[in-house]
């Protein structure tokens, strides 16, 4: 997942708030809904100080999370606001009365009741982060994306797939509808590790060709596809655990009905 570019924002110690006018942003663009249902979208931008404790999100029942590290020195939260409704008006009404939450490094939203008269709400988070940072990152029906971030990080979600590009640190994600892509840089990984695990979705790991690391893979239904000759401890089957190069740091990527997918790149 590629993030759109961003100008830099000078660091403030208070919060800023703005409301981005939907009709001229990318971000909002194919969200008018259709006949019978409206959809109004909104962008919010808002700056945080970056949290001691690392920075917790939840992404609640409808709404997905980008992270995205960078050389920053504070948090720069992009919030995607949409409501549904039978109406334009109402749709807007709907997207105005949700509220972001950002208090002691937790990001939130809360709103209006949804499920009435096919009214709705959901919130989508890109946020730009320090390189260096720890997250806890939650969401229901929502996928759950990391790029060029080192820190402890837990990752869930119940119902969206899980994409990972360039991170390290102590890692464990876990998603229980949704696949995983895990695209590793470098020469080894930088940190404990990585526990990825799916129930239902597939596998697809991308590895430097010279890549240094402990590899453990497989799945109970579905098959096993690595593109490349692999020395296999124990018996060959639905698990497979591998020393690549010279070894390094446990990079473990698990489903339980799903394919996978090992490839250099």
């Amino acid at each position: 997942m590629r993030a759109r570019n961003f100008v830099p924002l000078i660091p403030f110690a208070l919060s800023i708030l703005a409301v981005r006018d939907a009709s001229g942003q990318d971000g909002c663009r194919g969200w008018e809904g259709d006949r019978q249902n409206r959809r109004h979208c909104e962008e919010r931008e808002e700056r945080i100080a970056v949290p001691s404790g690392g920075l917790v999100v939840d992404g609640r029942t409808n709404g997905g999370v980008e992270v995205i590290g960078e050389r920053r020195s504070d948090v720069l939260i992009v919030a995607r606001v949409v409501g549904t409704a039978r109406t334009m008006d109402r749709a807007e009404e709907i997207a105005r009365a949700v509220r972001i939450r950002t208090s002691g490094g937790r990001i939130s939203a809360e709103g209006p009741r949804q499920g009435a008269d096919r009214e709705w709400w959901s919130v989508t988070y890109e946020i730009r982060v320090p390189a260096q940072i720890d997250l806890d990152l939650t969401a229901q029906n929502g996928g759950l994306a990391v790029e060029g971030v080192t820190g402890d990080m837990r990752l869930e979600t119940l119902n969206g797939g899980i994409h990972l590009l360039g991170v390290g640190g102590d890692v464990r994600a876990e998603t229980r509808n949704g696949g995983l892509h895990i695209e590793l840089l470098g020469s080894t990984w930088s940190g404990r590790g990585l526990d990825a695990i799916t129930r239902n979705g597939g596998v697809r790991l991308l590895i430097p060709p010279d890549y240094s690391a402990q590899l453990e893979t497989g799945t109970t239904n579905g098959g096993i596809d690595i593109d490349f000759p692999v020395t296999v401890r124990g018996r060959i089957g639905r698990r497979i655990t591998t020393e690549l190069g010279r070894g390094g740091p446990l990079i473990r990527a698990i489903t339980t009905n799903g394919g996978v997918d090992v490839r250099r790149g």
